[in-house]
């Protein structure tokens, strides 16, 4: 379920906008200005409900700090405020704010934004990728047929994948079973090689990418 941060010293209001938005999403919620800049930071919301009249940090600061900051800028921020919409629209927009709504809230038109807003979020967050040395066990066959089953050591890692060092048989579009070289040699899934890059002195390097989601991995 996605998360929503509210940001309203007005506990009615934050009750109201939770009655409403519950069943859709987890909310999280704070009537302190300076504790919603951590909890976005540690909470990771996909998008912020923000008001802007608050007691020693307006909702113009917080927005201007959670656009600037590289953790949360690409949060989508919606303004909901007593204020005049048509007053500060345009100056929250250029703070970084993709919507403003005006109290009593239009709750119809409220979804429909965040909906969009969070799915437009979700397509361009990039995934993680961490530079990972673990060792893992390929199993499958060569593209002429030969039986594969090497040991090699992952470059990076993420969640769907990895990159390695591997033969040079194998070629973009080939299928290997994988498997953690430890104790047990517990299955992770299978993957496809999606890319081959610079080749290596006995070989060349691949990155593969899970075909369903793995088991056991490094990330989860």
């Amino acid at each position: 379920m996605h998360k929503i941060l509210l940001i309203d010293d007005d506990d009615s209001m934050r009750k109201l906008l939770r009655t409403r938005l519950e069943h859709s999403y987890e909310i999280i919620e704070t009537p302190d200005p300076e504790e919603g800049i951590v909890l976005a930071l540690e909470r990771k919301p996909d998008a912020i409900l923000l008001d802007l009249m608050m007691p020693k940090y307006s909702g113009f600061e917080i927005c201007q700090t959670l656009s600037a900051l590289s953790f949360t800028q690409q949060i989508p921020i919606f303004i909901v405020s007593g204020e005049s919409a048509e007053r500060y629209r345009d100056f929250c927009n250029n703070l970084g704010a993709k919507g403003f709504f005006q109290k009593p809230v239009d709750f119809a038109a409220l979804r429909k934004q965040l909906e969009a807003a969070i799915d437009g979020h979700s397509a361009k967050r990039p995934e993680v990728r961490v530079r990972f040395r673990t060792p893992v066990k390929l199993i499958g066959q060569d593209a002429t047929g030969i039986p594969l089953h090497v040991t090699t050591v992952t470059d990076s890692v993420t969640a769907n994948g990895f990159s390695c060092e591997c033969p040079a048989g194998i070629e973009e579009g080939s299928i290997v079973e994988v498997r953690l070289a430890k104790d047990g040699h517990p299955l992770v899934g299978q993957a496809k090689a999606v890319r081959i890059e610079s080749p290596v002195a006995r070989g060349q390097t691949c990155a593969f990418q899970f075909i369903e989601a793995p088991r056991d991995w490094i990330l989860p």
